[in-house]
Protein backbone atom coordinates (compact mmCIF):
# COMPACT_ATOMS: atom_id res chain seq x y z
CA UNK A 1 0.00 0.00 0.00
CA UNK A 2 3.08 2.34 0.82
CA UNK A 3 4.83 2.06 -2.13
CA UNK A 4 2.18 2.66 -5.26
CA UNK A 5 1.12 5.46 -2.67
CA UNK A 6 4.63 7.31 -2.91
CA UNK A 7 4.52 6.58 -6.27
CA UNK A 8 1.52 8.39 -7.05
CA UNK A 9 2.99 11.34 -4.70
CA UNK A 10 6.08 11.25 -6.51
CA UNK A 11 4.14 11.86 -9.74
CA UNK A 12 2.21 14.59 -8.54
CA UNK A 13 5.04 16.42 -7.30
CA UNK A 14 7.60 16.33 -9.96
CA UNK A 15 5.35 14.96 -12.80
CA UNK A 16 1.76 16.40 -14.12
CA UNK A 17 -0.11 14.22 -12.23
CA UNK A 18 -3.31 15.38 -9.72
CA UNK A 19 -2.96 15.00 -6.14
CA UNK A 20 -4.88 13.19 -4.29
CA UNK A 21 -4.51 11.96 0.19
CA UNK A 22 -2.60 8.50 0.43
CA UNK A 23 -5.86 7.05 2.33
CA UNK A 24 -8.38 5.37 0.18
CA UNK A 25 -11.37 5.86 2.95
CA UNK A 26 -11.18 9.52 1.46
CA UNK A 27 -13.98 10.54 -1.14
CA UNK A 28 -13.50 10.87 -4.65
CA UNK A 29 -11.43 14.36 -5.56
CA UNK A 30 -12.50 16.16 -9.20
CA UNK A 31 -8.63 16.84 -10.57
CA UNK A 32 -10.06 20.72 -10.86
CA UNK A 33 -11.14 20.61 -7.09
CA UNK A 34 -7.37 19.00 -5.90
CA UNK A 35 -5.57 21.84 -8.34
CA UNK A 36 -7.17 24.98 -6.71
CA UNK A 37 -6.50 23.29 -3.21
CA UNK A 38 -3.29 23.28 -3.58
CA UNK A 39 -2.76 26.66 -5.08
CA UNK A 40 -4.90 27.61 -2.06
CA UNK A 41 -2.73 25.90 0.35
CA UNK A 42 0.22 27.85 -1.25
CA UNK A 43 -2.00 31.14 -0.43
CA UNK A 44 -2.59 30.64 3.14
CA UNK A 45 1.01 29.41 3.87
CA UNK A 46 2.14 32.75 2.78
CA UNK A 47 -0.79 34.41 4.60
CA UNK A 48 0.08 32.75 7.98
CA UNK A 49 4.38 33.69 7.50
CA UNK A 50 3.12 37.37 6.53
CA UNK A 51 1.06 37.16 9.78
CA UNK A 52 3.84 35.71 12.09
CA UNK A 53 6.32 38.41 10.38
CA UNK A 54 4.02 41.11 12.22
CA UNK A 55 3.91 39.38 15.46
CA UNK A 56 5.92 40.49 17.61
CA UNK A 57 5.48 37.40 19.95
CA UNK A 58 6.27 35.47 17.49
CA UNK A 59 9.63 37.20 17.19
CA UNK A 60 10.24 36.70 21.08
CA UNK A 61 9.54 33.08 21.03
CA UNK A 62 11.78 32.41 18.32
CA UNK A 63 14.31 34.51 20.16
CA UNK A 64 14.08 31.70 23.09
CA UNK A 65 13.76 28.63 21.41
CA UNK A 66 16.20 28.91 19.30
CA UNK A 67 20.15 29.06 20.28
CA UNK A 68 22.31 31.14 19.25
CA UNK A 69 19.50 33.54 17.46
CA UNK A 70 21.31 36.88 16.94
CA UNK A 71 24.43 35.03 15.83
CA UNK A 72 22.58 32.99 13.67
CA UNK A 73 20.76 36.51 12.02
CA UNK A 74 24.01 38.14 11.77
CA UNK A 75 25.70 35.05 9.65
CA UNK A 76 22.27 35.22 7.21
CA UNK A 77 22.46 39.18 7.26
CA UNK A 78 19.42 39.35 8.40
CA UNK A 79 20.26 42.63 10.45
CA UNK A 80 20.17 42.84 14.49
CA UNK A 81 17.75 40.14 15.70
CA UNK A 82 16.95 39.58 12.14
CA UNK A 83 15.18 42.71 11.82
CA UNK A 84 14.99 42.70 8.04
CA UNK A 85 12.93 39.64 7.91
CA UNK A 86 10.07 41.00 10.19
CA UNK A 87 7.72 44.30 10.02
CA UNK A 88 5.46 45.81 7.40
CA UNK A 89 8.63 45.97 4.88
CA UNK A 90 9.10 42.13 5.29
CA UNK A 91 5.50 41.54 4.50
CA UNK A 92 5.43 43.73 1.62
CA UNK A 93 8.50 41.76 0.03
CA UNK A 94 6.84 38.21 1.10
CA UNK A 95 3.19 39.05 -1.01
CA UNK A 96 5.73 40.51 -3.55
CA UNK A 97 6.98 37.50 -4.29
CA UNK A 98 3.30 35.91 -4.15
CA UNK A 99 2.20 38.03 -6.45
CA UNK A 100 4.69 37.14 -9.02
CA UNK A 101 4.34 33.69 -8.59
CA UNK A 102 0.21 34.06 -9.52
CA UNK A 103 0.75 37.02 -11.96
CA UNK A 104 3.47 34.63 -13.85
CA UNK A 105 1.04 31.18 -13.70
CA UNK A 106 -1.73 33.80 -14.65
CA UNK A 107 -0.12 34.88 -17.84
CA UNK A 108 1.56 31.08 -18.81
CA UNK A 109 -2.19 29.95 -18.85
CA UNK A 110 -4.10 32.50 -21.25
CA UNK A 111 -6.65 30.76 -23.47
CA UNK A 112 -5.92 27.30 -21.71
CA UNK A 113 -9.08 25.16 -22.56
CA UNK A 114 -8.18 22.04 -21.96
CA UNK A 115 -5.91 19.89 -19.55
CA UNK A 116 -4.33 17.96 -22.53
CA UNK A 117 -1.72 20.51 -23.40
CA UNK A 118 1.60 21.25 -21.35
CA UNK A 119 0.75 24.83 -20.43
CA UNK A 120 -2.46 22.74 -18.37
CA UNK A 121 0.29 20.03 -17.07
CA UNK A 122 1.87 22.69 -15.51
CA UNK A 123 -0.97 24.33 -14.06
CA UNK A 124 -2.25 20.70 -12.85
CA UNK A 125 1.22 19.06 -11.81
CA UNK A 126 4.91 19.87 -10.72
CA UNK A 127 3.88 20.38 -7.04
CA UNK A 128 7.37 20.51 -5.88
CA UNK A 129 8.65 22.37 -8.08
CA UNK A 130 6.03 25.40 -7.82
CA UNK A 131 7.06 25.38 -4.51
CA UNK A 132 10.10 26.06 -5.34
CA UNK A 133 9.49 28.46 -7.81
CA UNK A 134 7.46 30.08 -4.83
CA UNK A 135 9.67 30.02 -2.08
CA UNK A 136 12.52 31.46 -4.68
CA UNK A 137 10.09 34.60 -5.33
CA UNK A 138 9.33 35.35 -1.91
CA UNK A 139 13.21 34.79 -1.04
CA UNK A 140 14.41 36.64 -4.08
CA UNK A 141 11.93 39.52 -2.69
CA UNK A 142 14.16 40.70 -0.12
CA UNK A 143 17.24 41.36 -2.24
CA UNK A 144 15.50 44.04 -4.36
CA UNK A 145 17.38 47.28 -4.34
CA UNK A 146 16.40 51.13 -3.40
CA UNK A 147 14.35 49.83 -1.14
CA UNK A 148 12.50 53.01 -0.29
CA UNK A 149 10.98 53.50 -3.27
CA UNK A 150 10.04 49.90 -3.89
CA UNK A 151 7.65 49.68 -0.57
CA UNK A 152 6.43 53.18 -1.60
CA UNK A 153 5.29 52.03 -5.19
CA UNK A 154 4.16 48.87 -4.26
CA UNK A 155 2.17 50.05 -1.42
CA UNK A 156 0.00 51.92 -4.27
CA UNK A 157 -0.19 48.87 -6.16
CA UNK A 158 -1.12 46.91 -3.15
CA UNK A 159 -3.78 49.18 -2.30
CA UNK A 160 -5.36 49.10 -5.60
CA UNK A 161 -5.29 45.85 -6.05
CA UNK A 162 -7.05 45.16 -2.85
CA UNK A 163 -9.68 47.10 -3.55
CA UNK A 164 -10.40 45.56 -6.54
CA UNK A 165 -10.15 42.30 -4.71
CA UNK A 166 -12.68 43.28 -2.33
CA UNK A 167 -15.11 44.22 -5.11
CA UNK A 168 -15.00 40.52 -6.37
CA UNK A 169 -15.29 39.30 -2.48
CA UNK A 170 -18.79 41.33 -2.32
CA UNK A 171 -19.38 39.79 -5.72
CA UNK A 172 -19.29 36.56 -4.87
CA UNK A 173 -21.13 37.09 -1.44
CA UNK A 174 -24.17 38.41 -3.77
CA UNK A 175 -23.77 35.10 -5.81
CA UNK A 176 -23.30 32.87 -3.31
CA UNK A 177 -26.94 34.20 -1.71
CA UNK A 178 -28.77 34.07 -5.21
CA UNK A 179 -26.69 30.37 -5.68
CA UNK A 180 -28.00 29.66 -2.52
CA UNK A 181 -31.62 30.66 -2.49
CA UNK A 182 -31.68 28.84 -6.66
CA UNK A 183 -29.96 25.14 -5.16
CA UNK A 184 -32.75 25.22 -2.00
CA UNK A 185 -35.88 26.65 -4.02
CA UNK A 186 -35.30 23.73 -6.73
CA UNK A 187 -35.80 21.22 -4.04
CA UNK A 188 -39.29 22.42 -2.96
CA UNK A 189 -40.84 21.07 -5.76
CA UNK A 190 -40.25 17.62 -4.74
CA UNK A 191 -39.52 17.96 -0.68
CA UNK A 192 -41.62 20.49 1.01
CA UNK A 193 -39.28 20.01 3.42
CA UNK A 194 -36.45 22.15 1.78
CA UNK A 195 -39.46 24.97 1.71
CA UNK A 196 -38.90 24.50 5.72
CA UNK A 197 -35.50 24.57 5.69
CA UNK A 198 -35.56 27.51 3.41
CA UNK A 199 -37.95 29.00 5.91
CA UNK A 200 -35.74 28.23 9.05
CA UNK A 201 -32.84 29.51 7.40
CA UNK A 202 -33.79 32.77 6.34
CA UNK A 203 -35.76 33.19 10.02
CA UNK A 204 -32.27 32.40 11.70
CA UNK A 205 -30.28 34.75 9.32
CA UNK A 206 -32.69 37.71 10.11
CA UNK A 207 -32.71 36.91 14.19
CA UNK A 208 -28.79 37.53 13.61
CA UNK A 209 -28.98 40.32 11.96
CA UNK A 210 -31.59 42.12 13.88
CA UNK A 211 -29.40 40.95 17.10
CA UNK A 212 -26.31 42.55 15.92
CA UNK A 213 -28.22 45.63 14.99
CA UNK A 214 -29.97 45.70 18.33
CA UNK A 215 -26.24 44.93 20.43
CA UNK A 216 -24.57 47.48 18.45
CA UNK A 217 -26.87 50.17 19.09
CA UNK A 218 -26.80 49.45 22.96
CA UNK A 219 -22.65 48.80 22.95
CA UNK A 220 -21.18 50.63 20.07
CA UNK A 221 -23.31 53.71 20.66
CA UNK A 222 -23.70 56.99 23.23
CA UNK A 223 -25.43 60.14 24.44
CA UNK A 224 -22.59 62.38 24.42
CA UNK A 225 -20.30 60.74 21.88
CA UNK A 226 -20.22 58.25 18.54
CA UNK A 227 -22.33 60.14 16.08
CA UNK A 228 -20.99 57.85 13.01
CA UNK A 229 -21.75 55.14 15.07
CA UNK A 230 -25.53 56.53 15.12
CA UNK A 231 -25.59 57.45 11.73
CA UNK A 232 -24.03 54.71 9.82
CA UNK A 233 -26.08 51.73 12.01
CA UNK A 234 -29.23 53.85 11.30
CA UNK A 235 -28.09 54.11 7.17
CA UNK A 236 -27.11 50.52 7.00
CA UNK A 237 -30.11 48.97 8.98
CA UNK A 238 -32.61 50.76 7.06
CA UNK A 239 -30.82 49.72 3.48
CA UNK A 240 -30.97 46.07 4.47
CA UNK A 241 -34.56 46.32 5.48
CA UNK A 242 -35.29 48.32 2.36
CA UNK A 243 -33.49 45.99 -0.05
CA UNK A 244 -35.51 42.80 1.93
CA UNK A 245 -38.66 44.49 1.38
CA UNK A 246 -38.04 45.19 -2.27
CA UNK A 247 -37.18 41.55 -3.15
CA UNK A 248 -40.29 40.37 -2.20
CA UNK A 249 -42.42 43.41 -3.75
CA UNK A 250 -44.62 42.34 -6.76
CA UNK A 251 -43.22 43.94 -9.42
CA UNK A 252 -40.11 42.25 -8.74
CA UNK A 253 -41.98 38.69 -7.83
CA UNK A 254 -43.39 39.11 -11.73
CA UNK A 255 -39.95 39.21 -12.87
CA UNK A 256 -38.17 37.35 -10.80
CA UNK A 257 -40.10 34.57 -9.08
CA UNK A 258 -37.74 32.58 -7.39
CA UNK A 259 -36.47 36.41 -5.73
CA UNK A 260 -37.06 35.43 -1.64
CA UNK A 261 -35.95 36.76 1.21
CA UNK A 262 -33.03 34.20 1.67
CA UNK A 263 -30.78 36.58 -0.50
CA UNK A 264 -31.54 39.54 1.69
CA UNK A 265 -31.12 37.92 4.82
CA UNK A 266 -27.54 36.75 3.46
CA UNK A 267 -26.72 40.49 2.60
CA UNK A 268 -27.81 41.98 6.10
CA UNK A 269 -25.72 39.73 8.17
CA UNK A 270 -22.78 40.44 5.97
CA UNK A 271 -23.62 43.83 6.35
CA UNK A 272 -24.24 44.44 9.97
CA UNK A 273 -20.99 42.16 10.36
CA UNK A 274 -18.79 44.78 8.20
CA UNK A 275 -20.99 47.55 10.25
CA UNK A 276 -19.50 46.24 13.34
CA UNK A 277 -16.19 45.49 12.01
CA UNK A 278 -16.35 48.99 11.22
CA UNK A 279 -17.06 50.38 14.63
CA UNK A 280 -14.20 48.12 16.06
CA UNK A 281 -11.08 49.42 13.43
CA UNK A 282 -12.12 52.99 14.78
CA UNK A 283 -10.17 54.98 16.89
CA UNK A 284 -11.63 54.58 20.32
CA UNK A 285 -13.60 58.04 21.59
CA UNK A 286 -12.85 58.95 24.70
CA UNK A 287 -15.63 61.20 26.99
CA UNK A 288 -15.47 62.57 30.40
CA UNK A 289 -18.17 60.58 32.82
CA UNK A 290 -18.02 61.38 36.99
CA UNK A 291 -15.00 63.16 36.04
CA UNK A 292 -12.84 60.83 34.57
CA UNK A 293 -12.07 59.58 31.20
CA UNK A 294 -13.70 56.73 29.90
CA UNK A 295 -13.49 54.59 26.55
CA UNK A 296 -17.13 54.27 24.83
CA UNK A 297 -18.37 52.59 21.72
CA UNK A 298 -16.06 49.92 22.23
CA UNK A 299 -16.76 46.21 21.86
CA UNK A 300 -18.07 45.41 25.54
CA UNK A 301 -15.96 42.04 26.38
CA UNK A 302 -12.93 43.30 25.35
CA UNK A 303 -11.96 45.77 28.31
CA UNK A 304 -9.52 45.10 30.97
CA UNK A 305 -9.08 41.46 29.43
CA UNK A 306 -6.15 40.95 27.31
CA UNK A 307 -7.43 37.49 26.77
CA UNK A 308 -10.63 38.64 25.18
CA UNK A 309 -8.71 40.76 22.81
CA UNK A 310 -7.07 38.27 21.65
CA UNK A 311 -10.09 36.40 21.08
CA UNK A 312 -11.60 39.24 19.33
CA UNK A 313 -8.34 39.07 16.81
CA UNK A 314 -8.07 35.40 16.11
CA UNK A 315 -11.77 35.45 15.14
CA UNK A 316 -11.61 38.01 12.92
CA UNK A 317 -8.42 36.69 11.26
CA UNK A 318 -10.01 33.21 10.64
CA UNK A 319 -13.16 34.89 9.14
CA UNK A 320 -10.78 37.22 7.21
CA UNK A 321 -9.03 33.98 5.72
CA UNK A 322 -12.07 32.48 5.09
CA UNK A 323 -13.99 35.03 3.12
CA UNK A 324 -10.33 34.90 1.05
CA UNK A 325 -10.17 31.46 0.05
CA UNK A 326 -13.93 31.38 -1.05
CA UNK A 327 -13.40 33.89 -3.58
CA UNK A 328 -10.38 32.81 -4.44
CA UNK A 329 -12.06 29.27 -5.06
CA UNK A 330 -15.36 30.31 -5.87
CA UNK A 331 -15.22 33.37 -8.17
CA UNK A 332 -13.46 31.80 -11.42
CA UNK A 333 -16.13 28.99 -11.64
CA UNK A 334 -18.34 29.25 -14.42
CA UNK A 335 -21.68 28.13 -12.52
CA UNK A 336 -20.60 31.51 -10.23
CA UNK A 337 -20.98 33.83 -13.20
CA UNK A 338 -24.21 32.14 -14.44
CA UNK A 339 -25.66 32.57 -10.64
CA UNK A 340 -25.93 36.51 -11.11
CA UNK A 341 -27.81 36.08 -14.76
CA UNK A 342 -31.53 36.59 -14.20
CA UNK A 343 -34.30 36.17 -17.14
CA UNK A 344 -37.86 37.11 -17.10
CA UNK A 345 -40.41 34.15 -16.23
CA UNK A 346 -37.98 31.36 -16.29
CA UNK A 347 -37.27 28.36 -15.09
CA UNK A 348 -34.02 27.94 -12.36
CA UNK A 349 -31.44 26.16 -14.07
CA UNK A 350 -31.69 21.86 -13.59
CA UNK A 351 -29.91 21.03 -10.28
CA UNK A 352 -30.36 18.85 -7.25
CA UNK A 353 -30.56 20.67 -3.75
CA UNK A 354 -28.10 19.70 -1.40
CA UNK A 355 -27.59 21.06 1.80
CA UNK A 356 -23.71 21.49 1.06
CA UNK A 357 -24.36 22.84 -2.75
CA UNK A 358 -21.25 24.96 -2.66
CA UNK A 359 -18.86 22.74 -1.89
CA UNK A 360 -19.13 20.97 -5.63
CA UNK A 361 -21.16 20.21 -8.87
CA UNK A 362 -23.79 17.54 -9.13
CA UNK A 363 -21.70 14.26 -10.27
CA UNK A 364 -21.07 13.70 -14.08
CA UNK A 365 -19.71 11.08 -16.38
CA UNK A 366 -15.86 11.50 -16.35
CA UNK A 367 -13.11 9.51 -16.38
CA UNK A 368 -11.72 8.32 -13.36
CA UNK A 369 -8.14 6.93 -11.76
CA UNK A 370 -7.95 4.02 -9.82
CA UNK A 371 -4.70 4.58 -7.63
CA UNK A 372 -5.18 1.14 -5.92
CA UNK A 373 -4.11 2.97 -2.88
CA UNK A 374 -5.27 5.82 -1.84
CA UNK A 375 -7.86 8.64 -3.09
CA UNK A 376 -9.57 7.96 -6.44
CA UNK A 377 -9.46 11.15 -9.37
CA UNK A 378 -11.89 11.88 -11.40
CA UNK A 379 -10.16 13.47 -14.29
CA UNK A 380 -13.15 16.57 -15.39
CA UNK A 381 -11.03 18.89 -17.84
CA UNK A 382 -10.42 16.38 -20.65
CA UNK A 383 -13.06 18.23 -23.09
CA UNK A 384 -12.74 21.60 -21.68
CA UNK A 385 -11.87 23.23 -18.34
CA UNK A 386 -14.22 23.78 -15.54
CA UNK A 387 -12.31 27.14 -14.72
CA UNK A 388 -10.38 29.90 -16.37
CA UNK A 389 -7.00 29.00 -15.45
CA UNK A 390 -5.45 32.86 -16.52
CA UNK A 391 -8.78 34.22 -14.21
CA UNK A 392 -8.19 31.61 -11.31
CA UNK A 393 -4.16 32.92 -10.91
CA UNK A 394 -5.43 36.60 -11.68
CA UNK A 395 -7.92 36.00 -8.54
CA UNK A 396 -4.63 34.75 -6.32
CA UNK A 397 -2.85 37.66 -7.59
CA UNK A 398 -5.09 40.34 -6.33
CA UNK A 399 -5.71 38.34 -3.15
CA UNK A 400 -2.02 38.35 -2.52
CA UNK A 401 -2.41 42.46 -2.22
CA UNK A 402 -5.57 42.71 -0.32
CA UNK A 403 -3.77 40.03 2.31
CA UNK A 404 -0.60 42.11 1.98
CA UNK A 405 -3.18 45.75 2.98
CA UNK A 406 -4.91 43.97 5.88
CA UNK A 407 -2.08 41.87 7.50
CA UNK A 408 -0.15 45.91 7.66
CA UNK A 409 -3.61 47.83 8.45
CA UNK A 410 -3.79 49.37 4.67
CA UNK A 411 -1.97 52.86 4.89
CA UNK A 412 -1.61 52.82 9.20
CA UNK A 413 1.43 50.52 9.26
CA UNK A 414 3.76 52.25 10.98
CA UNK A 415 4.49 50.19 14.38
CA UNK A 416 1.57 47.90 13.65
CA UNK A 417 1.39 44.07 14.86
CA UNK A 418 -0.76 41.55 14.01
CA UNK A 419 -1.99 41.34 17.34
CA UNK A 420 -3.65 44.84 16.67
CA UNK A 421 -5.71 43.53 13.38
CA UNK A 422 -8.67 44.81 15.04
CA UNK A 423 -7.45 48.35 16.53
CA UNK A 424 -8.31 51.39 15.24
CA UNK A 425 -7.58 53.81 12.35
CA UNK A 426 -9.95 56.13 9.73
CA UNK A 427 -8.76 54.53 6.74
CA UNK A 428 -9.47 50.75 7.66
CA UNK A 429 -13.39 52.53 9.22
CA UNK A 430 -14.00 53.91 5.85
CA UNK A 431 -13.28 51.24 4.03
CA UNK A 432 -15.37 49.10 5.57
CA UNK A 433 -18.39 51.16 5.32
CA UNK A 434 -17.98 51.72 1.83
CA UNK A 435 -17.72 48.03 1.52
CA UNK A 436 -21.31 47.82 3.36
CA UNK A 437 -23.06 49.92 1.05
CA UNK A 438 -21.26 48.32 -2.39
CA UNK A 439 -22.28 45.25 -1.13
CA UNK A 440 -25.99 46.81 -0.61
CA UNK A 441 -25.58 47.82 -4.27
CA UNK A 442 -24.65 45.14 -5.88
CA UNK A 443 -27.53 43.26 -4.95
CA UNK A 444 -29.87 45.87 -5.56
CA UNK A 445 -28.89 45.87 -9.48
CA UNK A 446 -29.26 42.19 -9.40
CA UNK A 447 -33.38 42.88 -8.22
CA UNK A 448 -33.37 46.01 -10.43
CA UNK A 449 -31.47 45.14 -13.22
CA UNK A 450 -34.73 43.09 -15.43
CA UNK A 451 -36.46 46.62 -14.66
CA UNK A 452 -34.18 48.64 -16.76
CA UNK A 453 -33.04 46.92 -19.26
CA UNK A 454 -36.16 44.02 -19.76
CA UNK A 455 -35.23 43.33 -23.19
CA UNK A 456 -31.48 42.22 -22.04
CA UNK A 457 -33.29 39.76 -19.94
CA UNK A 458 -35.73 38.07 -21.68
CA UNK A 459 -35.23 34.43 -21.71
Amino acid sequence: MCTPCCVSQLACCCGAAACSCCCNCCPKIKQSTGTRLMYALYFLLVTFICAAMMSPTVEEELRKKIPFFSELCVKMKAGENCSTLVGFSAVYKMCFGMACFFLFFCILTIRVRNSTGWRSAIHNGFWLLKFALLVGCCAAAFFLPDEDNFLKVWRCIGATGGVFFLFIQLLMLVEFAHRWNTNWSSGVEYNRLWYAALAFVTLVLFTIAVGALAFMGMYYTHPEACLYNKIFLGINGSLCLVVSMLAISPFIQKLQPKSGLLQPAVISVYVMYLTFSAFSSKPKEVVEIDGGNTTVCVFPFNTGSESDKKIVTVVGGFFLVGCIIYSCLTSTTRRSSAALRVYRNSEPEAERARCFFCCGDDTEDYDEEKTGSGQDVIYDEKETTIYNYSYFHFVFFLGSLYVMMAVTNWFHYDGHRIEKLLDGSWSVFWLKMASCWVCLFLYLMTLIAPLMCPKRFEA
